[in-house]
């Protein structure tokens, strides 16, 4: 994947997204949030080659169930990715020649649980899990703690914040925080 410096670079990235769910309504302006959230990562990145993502709304059954095969957790959790690279280098899209840099999956049901628990709006918990998981895709990693874990918090700041989405009083917490 070429990176470029992150100023003045122009990076494609196309964003499919599925609503696989019928217990929230998707709020008008969500999907638009997201394919915003996702070009902010990776211009912020400063990544400058074709890409794609997908992301999905899911309910809390089926985000559970996903928790529970990917990652042996058995509960609902608010967003999952799934990367389709490794080391900055990704599968390509035998059509289009774009890094396909894997899914995400966002539970619309825990993002609403979480934005009232947060005291923030659910563009802002929407943004947050899309910002998160996009920075997962391209490798960043908090499960470690340590210096990873301020990196990647640094990182989502600095991509929220370019989106007008900043954190206020409330401190979000990651699952294994919890």
């Amino acid at each position: 994947m070429k990176k470029g410096n992150g100023k003045d670079n122009m990076s494609t990235i196309k964003v499919q997204i599925v609503n696989k769910q019928r217990t929230i309504k998707i709020p008008s302006g969500t999907r638009l949030l997201i394919r915003r959230c996702c070009h902010a990562v990776v211009e912020t990145e400063g990544i400058t080659s074709p890409c794609e993502v997908s992301v999905s709304f899911v309910d809390n059954d089926q985000i559970r169930e996903l928790n529970r095969e990917y990652r042996h957790k058995d509960m609902a959790t608010d967003v999952l990715s799934f990367p389709l690279g490794e080391n900055g280098v990704y599968d390509k899209n035998p059509q289009t020649g774009a890094d396909m840099l894997g899914d995400i999956v966002i539970s619309m049901e825990k993002a609403i649980e979480q934005a009232e628990a947060y005291g923030h709006s659910l563009e802002r918990e929407v943004g947050f899990l899309t910002v998160h998981a996009m920075l997962h895709l391209l490798g960043y990693d908090h499960e470690g703690g340590g210096i990873e874990r301020v990196r990647m918090r640094e990182r989502e700041e600095t991509v929220l914040v370019k989106l007008g989405l900043p954190r206020d009083a409330s401190y979000v917490m990651y699952d294994d925080e919890r």
